[in-house]
């Protein structure tokens, strides 16, 4: 208890000194207070490809093995480190009319792959649509260095903050000095972009010919955005 009635003492003492000798609280000082916003659109190097093999679906009907080879095979022709970005996500039997007919029953496995452009990107799509591959779609885009990009926004808005407040007050003449308090508005926090309509890829009857050219795709970009409210003390 008499520690208690002590530190209440002193914290009293100190405020009154601080009262007497003419110095003001931060929120006591003249200030302006301002919104700083800054936002950049990053073009995505991280493409997550949703590919499906299923035996019963390829016209040649090759077992689920066969196609898992060869699509190994062809996507390390294309440059793919394969053990690296590829990845079974689900694997899964179907036993349609099991009871009546055994030819019936099929098998299918999920995979994710990760490819770096749109480029390559669609020569997926076309070589895999030769091997009867054909149920592929984009599950999402991100980029490899999204939290620098995240950093460099922040310090945009900061500054953009900090520049607004120095010409509203140069207008006055006045100066705007420290900062007194600084707020994060993160209203849209990012997230990894997720596939859309416009942005999935289905297989075309155009992958089948040799001759074809690939159409020049390129993905919506990642907007980031980020906002900071700030006050400036006001100095004459």
């Amino acid at each position: 208890m008499k520690k208690a009635l002590f530190f209440a003492a002193a914290l009293l003492l100190a405020a009154s000194a601080k009262a007497q000798s003419g110095e003001k609280n931060f929120i006591d000082q003249p200030y302006i207070e301002v919104v700083g916003r800054a936002e950049k659109e990053v073009t995505p190097d991280e493409i997550y490809l949703k590919i499906i093999i299923n035996e019963n679906d390829n016209k040649a009907k090759k077992p689920l093995e066969r196609l898992e080879k060869d699509m190994i095979a062809a996507l390390s022709q294309l440059g793919v480190d394969v053990a690296k970005e590829l990845a079974v996500k689900d694997l899964w039997s179907a036993f349609k009319l099991y009871w009546y007919k055994r030819s019936d029953i099929f098998a299918a496995k999920e995979y994710q792959l990760l490819v770096h452009s749109a480029a390559v990107a669609g020569k997926v799509l076309q070589e895999l649509e030769k091997l009867g591959v054909s149920n592929i779609s984009i599950s999402r885009v991100d980029h490899s260095e999204i939290e620098k990009f995240r950093r460099e926004v922040k310090v945009s808005a900061m500054k953009d903050a900090q520049s607004k407040a120095a010409d509203l007050l140069q207008a006055i003449g006045q100066r705007a000095g420290r900062a007194l308090w600084v707020q994060e508005v993160d209203r849209t926090p990012y997230r990894a972009a997720f596939a859309s309509p416009a942005r999935t890829m289905k297989a075309s009857s155009l992958a089948n010919d040799e001759a074809a050219a690939l159409p020049e795709a390129e993905f919506e970009k990642i907007k980031l955005e980020y906002t900071v409210m700030a006050r400036f003390a006001i100095e004459p």
